[in-house]
């Protein structure tokens, strides 16, 4: 008799085999009862069970008999890398993912799992504005400081800004397309491991070392709406994963919410057509925590942070809606006024004054 633990690890294996996929394996452990049932089961057991095709019950007895030492090379690696691993027979794996289509029958994570927090989605693009930027800071930090888990995929953009909120007051989940010891994308290697430190979680249905490929990240998706109450898009193009992300959480009855963009802007395009479309639109963060019956936490203010006569001079000239850029900020300043002030730009960056983007432009880190 398997423990818990171990039918883990006989799950993940058999997933190893071509074919086998989370729906068949679901099936199965509803008609066999258990992980150690299917793998000891034979071509005609497994038959019998009306899942898999013959051949294909052909071909799962047959590994299962050929690749005896899978599941212990898996349970190494995962302890190796100090990985957890849930399947989803076990109770604290999280409920609502039960309920999606083909729900990955087991989930690596590293950090806390919390299977009964309450999520919300925070979705966008990977090339993303300052308004989008500026929309995924505000609101993971205050639907993070209200009680909500935040969850996102990781990717560059929307994601990860999103994460960056929600880390600020509360706490996120990062779901991957590979691996959850593998960074990716690189830059993104601290942000994973102080989501996983500070209480979150970083997870993955694929095992240790897998990499990240083009085919992982739609099902990836799944998993963010999967495991979240509702989903919100922050800026989308006409055709991108994060609308990919919202068909699944309607698709799975869960609602969907879109901040509205500039009808010029093709960055907008995905997020305006899902308002025409019935998403809610929400231009505050109190819009979404209402869908949630939760208030929205009182704001932190910077009040006992000191400014220098010279940050204080360079905070006037910023906004928190829109980026400037280094020569901007010059021009808007008095002649001769600051010295070196793109050190000074990074001692207010360091003080969580103010916020570089991608694009090396600044704007100030807080709305008024």
């Amino acid at each position: 008799m398997m423990n818990a633990q171990e039918e883990c690890f006989y799950l993940a294996a058999m997933l190893r085999c071509p074919g086998i996929g989370n729906r068949y394996l679901c099936q199965l452990l509803d008609s066999l009862g258990s992980a150690g049932a299917i793998w000891q089961a034979d071509e005609e057991e497994l038959a019998a069970a009306q899942v898999l095709s013959p051949r294909l019950a052909g071909r799962l007895a047959g590994f299962c008999r050929q690749q005896e030492t899978v599941p212990e090379e898996i349970q190494r690696a995962c302890e190796k890398k100090q990985i957890h691993v849930v399947s989803i027979m076990e109770g604290n794996y999280p409920e609502v993912l039960r309920e999606i289509y083909a729900p990955p029958v087991i989930l690596y994570y590293a950090g806390r799992l919390e299977p009964k927090a309450r999520r919300v989605a925070m979705v966008g693009a990977r090339r993303f504005s300052g308004y989008g930027q500026a929309a995924a800071l505000e609101f993971g930090e205050n639907l993070a400081a209200a009680g909500l888990t935040v969850v996102s995929g990781a990717a560059r953009g929307i994601d990860t800004y999103s994460h960056m909120g929600a880390l600020k007051r509360g706490r996120t989940v990062a779901v991957l397309g590979c691996g959850v010891d593998i960074a990716y994308p690189s830059e993104n290697r601290k942000l994973l491991y102080d989501i996983a430190d500070s209480g979150g979680a970083v997870i993955s249905e694929y095992e240790p070392g897998t990499r990240p490929l083009p085919g992982y990240f739609p099902a990836r998706n799944r998993i963010i709406s999967g495991l979240s109450e509702g989903t919100l898009v922050i800026e989308a193009a006409a055709r991108s994963g994060s609308l990919i992300t919202a068909e699944m959480a309607l698709s799975a009855g869960r609602d969907v919410y879109a901040i509205p963009g500039s009808i010029y802007a093709p960055g907008c395009v995905g997020c305006n057509h899902l308002i025409q479309q019935g998403a809610k639109l929400v231009i505050s963060p109190q819009d979404v925590l209402e869908e949630f019956h939760l208030a929205l936490p009182e704001p932190q203010h910077r009040s006992g942070l000191k400014l220098t006569a010279e940050e204080k001079a360079v905070y006037q000239v910023l906004s928190f809606a829109h980026a400037l850029t280094m020569d901007e900020i010059m021009m808007s300043l008095p002649e001769g006024e600051i010295a070196n002030l793109s050190y000074l730009l990074l001692q207010m960056e360091l003080k969580g004054i103010v916020i570089e983007n991608e694009l090396h432009a600044f704007r100030r880190a807080e709305r008024e």
